[in-house]
């Protein structure tokens, strides 16, 4: 892409609070008149992100570019960019008027161009006869257009985003992510959009830039994200997933929850672990149960507007989530395939855990700030070691203190017939599990590892 069609450039931004990274070298483009959202969850660094470029924070490393010109250094108010937030900020002692005027007038137009660029504004986000009103009589999705008129004034090269609607109810939200998408194209310029709401940048964007942990995980279009997703979590993120660890036996079979399926992947090699993506709406599903690829029962049948959302459990014995206009019963077994172009496979982010460690006695290895006993190791005190454990050898406990170290469960994952866990340890260490136990999100567990489960190799051995 040419320089000229590039209004926003990061280059290798990373940043850090107490000495914690939490944006880690963010490299991305913007096109000039572009719609792109920054998706992620909470703590993920999208409103970081936001900041650096419009200047209330300063990158740690890395620089922001626009229009080609480095703004390291460069305050807010001086670049040519607005930003509405999401709580709205508007005076409540001012008029939708005067919230509007505000900054035109502190820089000093005359009043007869301030009244043409403000009527201009409230009449793009249809708030025309508003002018004399006080802005706390107004709704949340009137306050929330005032707050866009008082940013679109301006004329700025870049509107930034930072979850306007998050305060709105379901339904003004879904009016307002029309009338955003309607006032981006009239509007023509670019829009920088944070949010962790799928569905909504979905509707909106051109771009969705998907973040975790301060780093970026995928970028493309809404259709690329959702049919084409790199990775488990932005599967699991992004829209409603089936995932299920299978093994690509050559290009274009895989194998997952017990059976072969013809897919249209390639280039993962023979009989490689992989991830397996399958959305609810590309199961076929017969009545009969010998008619598909595979059968299972139906377990639950609940009806969500446009269609039955459905579980069911397979002949394999996983439980696969189906979507279809066409009701089951629970306790009806169906027969169900999957077309080959239903098939994502995804190269596995990792086999194991793995952590560096050191020998301390000749029972016992130290990794994860902790000491564990591995009943009998060849290597000295004092060497560095690789320590390898398999997800399903971490024993999580109800009690903190019952084991060789804590945590708190980070995020959860559903694989079919198991649960994958990221587990995170005060020192900010990640530790993966695979468990039958149900856990929630930001449960505090104890974490035993059996010496059997701790597998040691020196360090530089591959």
């Amino acid at each position: 892409m040419a320089d000229k069609d590039i209004i926003i450039k990061l280059e290798h931004l990373s940043k850090r609070y107490e000495g914690k990274e939490v944006l880690h070298d963010i490299n991305l483009y913007i096109r000039k008149g572009e719609f792109l959202t920054l998706l992620g969850p909470s703590g993920c660094g999208k409103s970081t992100t936001l900041r650096l470029i419009a200047g209330f924070l300063q990158p740690d490393e890395g620089r922001v570019l626009l229009s080609g010109k480095d703004m390291t250094g460069i305050p807010p108010y001086r670049r040519p960019l607005n930003t509405v937030f999401q709580r709205y900020a508007l005076f409540p002692h001012l008029d939708v008027y005067d919230n509007v005027a505000f900054g035109l007038k502190l820089q000093g137009l005359p009043e007869d161009k301030i009244d043409a660029k403000v009527r201009k504004a409230l009449k793009m986000v249809t708030l025309t006869d508003y002018e004399d009103r006080d802005v706390e009589s107004l709704s949340g999705g009137q306050q929330q257009r005032v707050a866009i008129a008082r940013a679109i004034v301006n004329q700025p090269k870049v509107l930034l985003l930072d979850e306007p609607l998050a305060a709105l109810d379901r339904k003004m939200r879904a009016d307002m992510q029309i009338e955003l998408r309607d006032m981006h194209k009239k509007l023509g310029i670019t829009f920088i959009y944070v949010t962790h709401d799928q569905e909504e940048a979905l509707t909106l964007s051109d771009t969705i830039v998907v973040m975790d942990e301060g780093r970026i995980q995928q970028i493309g279009t809404p259709a690329d994200i959702y049919n084409e997703p790199v990775n488990s979590f932005v599967a699991n993120f992004i829209g409603e997933s089936n995932i299920f660890n299978g093994t690509m036996v050559k290009d274009r079979l895989v194998s997952f929850i017990g059976h072969d399926f013809p897919c249209v992947d390639s280039g993962f090699g023979e009989q490689t672990p992989v991830d397996v993506v399958v959305r609810p709406e590309d199961v076929v599903v017969d009545k009969d149960p010998s008619a598909g690829q595979f059968s299972g029962k139906v377990t639950s049948c609940i009806f969500k507007g446009v269609h039955y959302e459905m579980l069911l459990d397979t002949d394999s014995g996983n439980e696969i989530m189906i979507q279809n206009y066409l009701a089951f019963e629970p306790g009806t077994t169906v027969g169900m395939s999957i077309p080959p172009d239903g098939i994502q496979v995804m190269k596995k982010e990792r086999l194991r855990n793995t952590f560096e460690g050191e020998i301390s006695s000749p029972e016992t290895v130290d990794f994860l700030g902790a000491t564990f006993n591995v009943g009998h190791t060849p290597f000295e005190p004092g060497t560095k070691v690789r320590v390898e454990v398999e997800f399903s050898g971490v024993n999580l406990l109800d009690d903190l203190e019952a084991g060789e170290l804590e945590g708190e469960v980070h995020s959860i994952l559903y694989k079919g017939d198991h649960y994958h866990l990221t587990v995170c340890t005060p020192d900010g260490d990640k530790i993966y599990v695979d468990t039958d136990d149900v856990w929630d999100k930001g449960d505090l567990v104890g974490i035993e590892i059996a010496p059997k489960d701790i597998k040691i190799k020196e360090a530089d051995d591959d």
